[in-house]
């Protein structure tokens, strides 16, 4: 019996850690086999591009590396990950929640293109991993939205200001803007479930969040 995927995708710090946290006790209360998993695999060696990508060793800015080759960098992390630490629970019927997948290159590097070619990327991509590269489609996505600026500011706190420690990404509002609109672009062309999460800038509590992504996931539960 395979499992189910279900991913928690956002902008930076729109909560995804937090959500699939408070998702994961509430299955595991009911006795559900679940695993939580959080992509990039910043600990793991395979997933060296990717750091170099996001620390600016390949340009200082996100569009230095084009959005198809950052794909592949970030698709690699995802297959090995798969293939050395959860296709035995995902084989054996465990809900697997994913903070982060594929779903953030269809996010953050579709943002990159001129809006005409984004059907052409994600075609492109989700063939890519799912099908050429064999890692499990997601049964579910849900896209916790924040406004750009809401993201900014959380991660303001989260670093204390110190701008050093943001990755390229991070620092980058009008990337961050663009990236916002290409995944309610995905959400409303995929189907993604979105949940609302800041109201006038402030963020709602992050119980009542959970409690509409389990709303939004517990049909196929």
């Amino acid at each position: 019996m395979s499992g189910r995927l279900i991913v928690i995708e956002g902008l930076d710090g729109s909560g995804k850690a937090t959500q699939t946290k408070l998702l994961f006790d509430r299955l595991c209360a009911d006795n559900e086999k679940v695993m939580t998993l959080s992509f990039p695999c910043y600990d793991d060696e395979w997933s060296a591009p990717v750091r170099m990508y996001l620390g600016g060793e390949f340009g200082d800015k996100p569009g230095d590396v084009n959005g198809y080759a950052a794909s592949v960098l970030f698709a690699v992390d995802r297959f090995a990950s798969y293939r050395k630490d959860w296709h035995r629970q995902y084989n054996d019927g465990y809900i697997l929640l994913s903070d982060r997948y594929t779903t953030s290159n269809a996010v953050y590097q579709a943002g990159k293109l001129d809006h005409d070619r984004w059907n052409e990327y994600l075609d492109w991509l989700f063939d890519f991993e799912y099908k050429l590269m064999g890692i499990p489609k997601p049964d579910a996505v849900i896209f916790l939205d924040v406004s750009a600026e809401t993201s900014g500011a959380l991660m303001q706190k989260r670093y204390v200001g110190d701008e050093t420690k943001k990755d390229i990404h991070e620092r980058d509002l009008e990337f961050q803007r663009k990236s916002r609109e290409a995944a309610l672009y995905c959400a409303n062309k995929q189907g993604w479930r979105v949940v609302q999460c800041d109201e006038s800038g402030v963020m709602r509590n992050p119980e009542d969040i959970a409690n509409d992504v389990f709303d939004a996931v517990h049909d196929l539960i």
